[in-house]
């Protein structure tokens, strides 16, 4: 969803609360404070459109101790951090893989700094005034008898409470443990509560999402016989890379003689500067594209080029892949 759809669909969800205070829950897809920018500016236009509803955020807490003044000042009140151990040896055989920034890095590297940025994090939301829930998934046989320990140094950095969720198998997991039954989650609970109170967490559910009404999916646009193409901005002609606004060219996908959509050509961008006007030229250079594919894009141009029926679509995705969908090929829900 667009920062757009977003808003929109707070709206509605904020119309039908049968109850105040409402709070809104910034999960993901993907860790919020990954791409802070994208987070504050959402941070801004709530406070802005709802100034009193709650704001809650869901992290592993990367990050977060060097935003936490940051984070207070925009509104969030409430964080709910996902800590699965205060050991080394305990995440690393948890993770896969740890990536802090752009590029994974080595097990024993990332989850070093996860530990760190986890505590930091906790310590410094605390002192901003952020009630700090830690959430702990109990996988069996690697981490139930280890929620004590979380629990006791998590309150003294300034946790308020704990909410532990019981491991269960997830569809294509490549790794099958069984569900901890209920009485391992109720001993697990009375070891946590001699440190914190045990809460149900908020802002996640199975799977990492909040609770509340379903996000409304938006269907792809369809090509037409007047817009057959597809516009992609991208750095390295393999995936959908760039912010709009950085755009020096853009890459035209379409269908071939045969039928098969394949790159067709490159086009120039306008040169920036001239505010609505360039991308009114966008527009018209794209005139025969039914989507722009874009890794961000600023409202002005969406709204320009959505007047000149010009879908501006959001992703991160492979362009291969996109495209393939956007043609009825096999990754339609991408």
């Amino acid at each position: 969803m667009s920062i757009a759809d977003a808003l929109d669909h707070v709206s509605t969800q904020v119309r039908k609360a049968s109850s105040k205070p409402v709070m809104v829950a910034i999960t993901g897809p993907g860790d919020p404070l990954a791409t802070p920018e994208i987070t504050f500016e959402i941070l801004t236009l709530l406070k802005e459109k709802f100034p009193d509803v709650s704001i809650g955020l869901l992290t592993f807490g990367i990050g977060s101790g060097r935003l936490a003044g940051d984070l207070a000042a925009a509104g969030v009140g409430y964080v709910e951090m996902k800590v699965a151990a205060v050991r080394r040896d305990i995440l690393e055989k948890l993770f896969a893989w740890i990536r802090p920034g752009q590029k994974t890095v080595k097990l024993a590297d990332g989850s070093a700094l996860l530990l760190k940025e986890q505590r930091q994090g906790v310590s410094a939301l605390t002192f901003h005034n952020v009630r700090v829930s830690v959430l702990t998934t109990l996988y069996p046989g690697y981490n139930i008898d280890h929620v004590a320990k979380i629990s006791s140094e998590m309150v003294e950095l300034g946790a308020a409470s704990m909410a532990l969720v019981p491991y269960s198998q997830e569809p294509g997991a490549e790794v099958e443990l069984e569900s901890p039954d209920a009485a391992t989650v109720a001993a697990a609970q009375a070891r946590v509560s001699t440190h914190l109170p045990v809460s149900p967490p908020l802002l996640y559910q199975q799977g990492g999402s909040a609770k509340g009404d379903s996000v409304p999916e938006k269907s792809l646009p369809a090509p037409s016989r007047k817009r057959p193409n597809v516009a992609v901005v991208s750095s390295n002609g393999m995936d959908v890379d760039l912010h709009l606004g950085h755009a020096i060219r853009f890459l035209i996908y379409g269908p071939r003689n045969d039928g098969l959509a394949c790159l067709l050509a490159t086009r120039p961008a306008p040169e920036p500067g001239s505010g609505t006007d360039r991308w009114q030229q966008v527009a018209d250079t794209l005139d025969d594209c039914f989507i722009l594919l874009t890794a961000s894009a600023g409202d002005c141009p969406r709204t320009v080029l959505a007047e000149n029926g010009l879908q501006v679509f959001v992703t991160e995705d492979n362009i291969e892949g996109m495209v393939d969908a956007l043609y009825g090929g096999g990754k339609k829900k991408k």
